[in-house]
């Protein structure tokens, strides 16, 4: 009776599947073309091995919610933990006939999916991600592959980061499997090359920058969605703003909006800094109880679907109006950042040509200009981070950064800091300014995807006048007696 009861949950719940599922997730081929342009890049007589993310405990017996490492999601669309991909460059025997990739992955388990949710299991990846060769992780460790026969095996090096689950073929014992089949060094030895000579940790990096840095229309329509549900949330914001609300709360309306519209996750923590807070780049306590009205509120949030993230960040004034020092701060970004938009078009240098031949200059004269610093030759740290990074399955995404390329999407996001006791007249201190954009190169230039969010100071002055439906929404007072 159990066995039947077991077996009739498991045929319920993947039957079930794609009724629940979104309908706009990468589609099969996709996957499988990326595999086959893996395999292109590959060198001769080589395997290139991948393994799924680690699932990360948060407190006890609580994890963090699973996200899957974006290189294995690429490659295949498989989401669940315990699972490693073999790529081959050429086709191998097998008893069933010659393949030339495999995948791993975890068997299905009415008790745990009745706890921790619904499993492809073999069946699920066979029918939904078309892979031919599909075994249960518990297969791996007695698998046969001899990888000493292959000139390279390519795979990214561990961290000791990996739990042992004490469950049977988990990623703890995928990787202590593939170590010990690979000649992977052991503690005692001191290089690479003393165990085996044929395990290479460098190239495989440089194949998925190459792939993933260029992103294809089937992305990009996840990518635009991505970076369309984060510029109407920073609207509804810019709407909602009211001094006296708190960081979490405006990060809260975010993200309320980016779930509103089914993005499953953050691309990354949310930033949302007022006033001085601003100034630290990567600020994410948002713990702040009310923000002031002479408060600028800097937010840099960005919405994932399906794997996408995109990467939007305003500053605006809590009261709706820029006072006259924080105009002239924002629209000396904002100069920086439309001229160095401009300039985006295959060929083009982003470190020689955008940052530093650009957007550093601008900022650096009109900060010389306004009394900030002495000349616009001195070195100083009002500017202290680059003008921008890919997006795609990572919010700093794999790719290329010399030179811009058609298929690209990048963010240009230049920024002044200028915190409290910096060297300057007390009339600049906590005002930070970032303004940061999602940006596609075409063939013949750009594509500015974030441009439902206002950019300029007077946009968002007008912008922030107008009525928000959240106005009304308001909540008992937990303090009352």
């Amino acid at each position: 009776m159990k066995k039947f009861l077991a077996i009739a949950f498991i045929s319920i719940s993947f039957s079930s599947m794609a009724q629940d599922m979104p309908d706009d997730f990468l589609s099969s081929e996709f996957h499988q073309e990326r595999r086959g342009l893996v395999r292109e890049k590959m060198p001769k007589n080589s395997v290139a091995v991948f393994f799924a993310n680690p699932v990360r405990n948060r407190a006890n017996d609580v994890d963090y919610v699973y996200h899957q490492d974006p290189n294995f999601y690429y490659l295949t669309g498989y989401k669940e933990p315990h699972a490693v991909l073999m790529i081959f460059k050429e086709e191998q025997d097998g008893p069933d006939g010659t393949y030339d990739e495999i995948i791993f992955i975890q068997p299905r388990n009415a008790m745990a999916e009745m706890w921790t949710g619904r499993r492809m299991g073999i069946g699920g990846v066979k029918e939904k991600l078309a892979f031919n060769q599909v075994f249960n992780n518990t297969d791996f460790e007695d698998y046969n592959i001899d990888f000493s026969k292959f000139d390279k095996v390519l795979f990214y090096d561990f961290f000791d980061d990996v739990r042992d689950t004490k469950t049977e073929g988990d990623l703890y014992d995928l990787i202590a499997s593939f170590k010990t089949k690979a000649g992977y060094p052991t503690e005692g030895d001191l290089t690479i090359e003393s165990s085996a000579n044929n395990l290479d940790m460098e190239t495989l990096d440089q194949i998925m920058k190459d792939l993933r840095g260029i992103k294809t229309k089937e992305e990009l329509d996840l990518l635009r969605k991505a970076v369309d549900i984060s510029c109407i949330a920073q609207v509804e914001v810019m709407k909602a703003m009211r001094p006296g609300m708190s960081e979490f709360e405006i990060q809260g309306l975010h993200e309320f909006i980016f779930k509103k519209y089914q993005a499953e996750y953050e691309g990354y923590p949310s930033i949302v800094g007022a006033g001085n807070n601003g100034c630290i780049l990567h600020y994410i306590e948002n713990y702040k109880p009310e923000v002031s009205s002479d408060e600028m509120i800097l937010m840099d949030l960005g919405a994932e679907y399906h794997g996408y993230t995109a990467d939007v960040t305003r500053t605006i004034p809590v009261d709706g109006k820029f006072s006259k020092e924080e105009k002239a701060i924002y629209d000396l970004v904002y100069k920086a950042q439309d001229e160095a938009i401009k300039a985006c078009k295959p060929g083009v240098n982003i470190q020689r040509d955008l940052d530093f031949g650009i957007a550093r200059r601008i900022i650096n004269e009109g900060l010389a200009e306004l009394g900030i610093i002495d000349s616009a030759t001195q070195r100083h740290l009002y500017y202290p981070h680059g003008l921008g990074h890919h997006i795609g399955l990572d919010v700093h995404d794999k790719g290329n950064y010399e030179y811009l390329e058609a298929g690209m999407a990048i963010t240009i996001e230049p920024g002044i800091y200028i915190p409290e006791g910096a060297k300057c007249d007390e009339k600049w201190w906590g005002i930070a300014v970032r303004i940061e954009d999602d940006v596609l190169i075409t063939e013949d230039g750009y594509e500015l995807l974030s441009d439902l969010a206002p950019r300029k100071s007077e946009e968002i002055e007008k912008m922030m006048k107008e009525p928000s439906p959240l106005d009304s929404f308001v909540l008992p007072d937990l303090d009352k007696e």
